[in-house]
């Protein structure tokens, strides 16, 4: 059976200023609906990937905003992901080399970070 992830949380103060810094670093939205009172939930999803987060308003996440420290993205090239990101305005750690891939890190502006990972060639080793 495989198991694959659909929807990861991310808490934020400003529904709108988070979805609107995710659309400027390439997000899709995917989902902006309220589809009662006091709730709102928006659906965005990464260039390439079949996992989406997810903030909004009334959607009873014990996360406060800045705390989401844990998602991991694999992205084809550091170097490149950097970049784009810089180029937007984002502030982004420059590439941490490490034996088992490259690392670029950045903030949201509710201070969630995330971290993007070049995976080594593994298919070069002997």
């Amino acid at each position: 059976m495989d198991w694959k992830i659909e929807l990861i949380f991310v808490p934020v103060t400003d529904v709108d200023r988070a979805k609107d810094f995710y659309v400027k670093i390439g997000f899709n939205a995917d989902h902006d609906q309220t589809p009662v009172e006091g709730l709102r939930f928006v659906q965005m999803t990464p260039p390439g990937s079949a996992c989406s987060i997810a903030f909004g308003t009334g959607l009873g996440t014990d996360l406060e905003p800045g705390q989401q420290n844990t998602i991991q993205v694999v992205v084809p090239d550091a170097d490149g992901a950097l970049a784009q990101l810089r180029e937007v305005g984002v502030a982004a750690d420059g590439v941490d080399e490490q034996a088992w891939g490259r690392f670029v890190t950045f903030d949201d502006p509710d201070g969630n970070t995330w971290t993007l990972q070049e995976l080594p060639d593994y298919s070069a080793a002997g």
